[in-house]
């Protein structure tokens, strides 16, 4: 009688390739992500030189934007998620007043001005507080409700392409609640369900919000899916521009904000003339717009254009680079407070880059400082904390120990 032979466990090497393969990643674009030569990364993955060291690994997983580290290593004891955050404890009501269509409508919707009004709380309570996921998750069921019933009751056809740019907006701010959270399947609902609603409205500023966000979505998705993130820019941009020359700031920094994605999937690419020549069109679009203006959505305006350009500089892995502008980027403040963590956490990448993990790890502890919740759900910033827990130093040791520590990543 034949014996079940036991399946041999896939080796790291074959896992490295697999996932570079489902995201659509050459081997030489993999080993220049990773500083490494293609031949090294071809002994990898056939297993003929040893499985690299945590740092190595951890810096493989980013390449990959590999969620569990336990996927690439095949180690469960390694569960570590590092492209995805905590399940918050609002998501189970987020999700189910996302999946629930109720058709029989008890009571009256609010009015449009009190939906927008609730709207405008929630996106300011979003960039004050340190925890703005505790905010809005609190907020949003009720909101998706009563945004789903104001388009279900709108009498007109004017009133009706009102409610569902309420509702796209409302699918917005959902949408920033439900990134980098365990369940990407509902990121991906919302995101569709925002750009229905956007375009259902026919509002230039819905619209090209939701192509923001989706592009968003398909580049976090992998090098597969840069040209559909391109192809939704573009588009976009497309539509926008005849609204450009007589449009409110809005419409103006929302076209500013989708020339900044194209640049951002450029430096992905490892396209450093694209990158900055969008980054260039940005920054004059935001000159265009009030000194002071701040978009609410997409944190777009004049005073965001220095951290975008430590975010092109950071992914086109050039550290020099991404320090002269975290310096420059430095002198304008942010006000949001999610925003600023966010850049922190892109100007530690640009220290670490140029070889300045010390400093990378204090800038780490201010963006912790600005708002917690940001650093706890960013990979980048996971990955540099972990990866510092095994230095030489024992000072960048206990520092980033203490960092793990305050994020999740090791217990007290």
């Amino acid at each position: 009688m034949p014996v079940d032979a036991t399946p041999e466990p896939i080796r790291f090497g074959q896992r490295v390739q697999i996932l570079r393969t489902r995201r659509g990643m050459s081997r030489p674009v993999l080993a220049g992500l990773l500083g490494k030569s293609p031949s090294w990364l071809k002994q990898i993955e056939t297993g003929q030189i040893q499985v690299p060291k945590l740092p190595t690994i951890l810096r493989i997983a980013e390449a990959l934007r590999v969620r569990d580290l336990a996927d690439l290593t095949g180690d469960q004891s390694m569960a570590i998620e590092l492209f995805i955050g905590p399940g918050h404890s609002s998501l189970p009501a987020v999700k189910a007043a996302i999946d629930t269509f109720p058709l029989v409508a008890d009571r009256q919707a609010p009015s449009a001005q009190h939906l927008l009004h609730r709207l405008a709380k929630a996106w300011s309570a979003r960039h004050t507080a340190p925890n703005h996921r505790e905010v809005i998750g609190a907020l949003l069921p009720a909101l998706i409700r009563d945004a789903q019933l104001s388009v279900r009751q709108a009498d007109t056809a004017v009133a009706r392409r009102a409610a569902q740019a309420t509702l796209a907006e409302v699918y917005f701010l959902a949408q920033f609640f439900c990134a980098y959270q365990p369940d990407s399947a509902l990121l991906w609902r919302v995101a569709e369900r925002g750009m229905v609603a956007a375009q259902d409205s026919e509002d230039p500023h819905a619209i090209g919000v939701a192509a923001w966000l989706a592009a968003q979505a398909h580049r976090d998705s992998g090098p597969a899916h840069f040209e559909a993130a391109d192809m939704v820019v573009h588009e976009a941009l497309r539509y926008l521009e005849p609204h450009l020359n007589a449009g409110p700031e809005p419409v103006l920094a929302i076209s500013g904000a989708l020339q900044h994605e194209a640049g951002y999937t450029a430096a992905r690419r490892g396209d450093t003339a694209t990158a900055w020549s969008w980054w260039d069109k940005a920054s004059k679009a935001a000159k265009k717009l009030d000194p002071g203006y701040f978009h609410p959505i997409t944190s777009f305006g004049p005073a965001i254009m220095g951290a975008h350009a430590v975010t092109i500089a950071v992914e086109l892995r050039a550290g020099g680079e991404s320090v002269r502008q975290a310096v420059r980027a430095d002198r304008t403040a942010i006000p949001s407070r999610p925003r600023l963590a966010r850049h922190r956490i892109e100007e530690a990448r640009g220290y670490q880059l140029d070889g300045q993990p010390e400093v990378a790890l204090d800038t780490l502890d201010r963006a912790h400082a600005a708002a917690p919740e940001t650093i706890r759900y960013n990979g980048y910033a996971r990955r540099i904390i972990l990866e510092e827990t095994e230095a030489r130093s024992p000072e960048r040791r206990q520092k980033a120990s203490e960092l793990a520590v305050k994020v999740g990543l090791l217990a007290a």
